[in-house]
């Protein structure tokens, strides 16, 4: 996702200094006019805004706080933005180190998948300092059309978090209905037409579901990153005492898919899951 949104950044005749572990996936951004940086700090140096979007916490601990992270070299006043689903403990954490650098830090998770960051439609949620999320605004407007100021620092993950249990038991609906109109004898293509514009509607049914019946279960969002996810909300459940079953029974069919080797398939995979269950 990463890709396309620092594209669209540049093409609206932005200045962009790349970074990323395997040079090979920012070719199309160099060939664009993007430059090439050897690590995070170099990408940094003299960045006014700087945007990141990794993997996992820990790769966001290592951009930020190693010994060639951002906050090591990026200059007093500038703002960094992490797009990536994170702790909202480290994004707490970065924010504090920061402010002692004289950096601003937002934490800003997006949801939309591959087509939201390709269609700049992401929807981003965005905590940290409000004056600086002011300030980058309209850099975001170039990548999402939803964006919304959440509130201090760790707030646009704790944000992200109810994106992704919502996200986590509507999966299972979407696939159990699908599963259900197959077993009924109904064409699926008929029923989407149908069920997606009434109470049932969804991103996931509008975009996921068409790619389950074409057997396309190729990533938009990797099953292992959703894994991730989760993980960190139900983290975080237990830490304010709350029950979330939904959530629970999605983290255990996604496991499942971890164990047959899917990991690197995009989210609608867990449609394996059931069916391989009623086989």
């Amino acid at each position: 996702m990463g890709g396309p949104m620092a594209g669209r950044m540049l093409n609206a005749g932005h200045e962009l200094t790349v970074f990323t572990r395997t040079r090979a996936k920012a070719e199309p951004l160099l060939r664009a006019g993007a430059q090439w940086a050897e690590h995070p700090a170099e990408a940094a140096r003299n960045a006014e805004v700087v945007f990141t979007m990794v993997g996992l916490p820990a790769d966001v601990r290592e951009v930020y706080l190693g010994s060639a992270g951002i906050l090591q070299s990026a200059q007093r006043g500038a703002i960094c933005c992490d797009f990536t689903t994170s702790s909202p403990a480290l994004a707490v954490e970065l924010d504090r180190a920061g402010r002692a650098a004289g950096i601003d830090v937002l934490d800003a998770p997006v949801s939309g998948g591959d087509v939201g960051a390709r269609n700049g439609s992401l929807s981003i949620m965005c905590g940290g300092p409000a004056p600086a999320f002011e300030r980058v605004s309209p850099l975001l407007r170039l990548v999402g059309t939803n964006i919304v100021y959440q509130g201090e620092a760790g707030a646009g993950q704790h944000t992200k978090m109810c994106n992704q249990i919502a996200i986590a038991s509507t999966m299972m609906g979407v696939c159990e209905a699908l599963l259900y109109a197959d077993a009924q004898g109904l064409d699926p293509h008929v029923v989407l037409q149908s069920i997606s514009s009434g109470a049932a509607g969804s991103w996931t049914l509008d975009h996921l579901a068409p790619r389950i019946l074409r057997n396309d279960f190729e990533p938009g969002f990797f099953v292992e990153h959703f894994i991730k996810d989760m993980r960190i909300a139900a983290d975080e459940a237990s830490r304010a005492g709350l029950m979330t079953p939904g959530l629970d029974a999605a983290r255990k069919l996604y496991a499942h898919l971890a164990e047959r080797g899917l990991s690197r398939k995009g989210t609608q995979a867990l449609y394996l899951a059931y069916q391989n269950a009623v086989s």
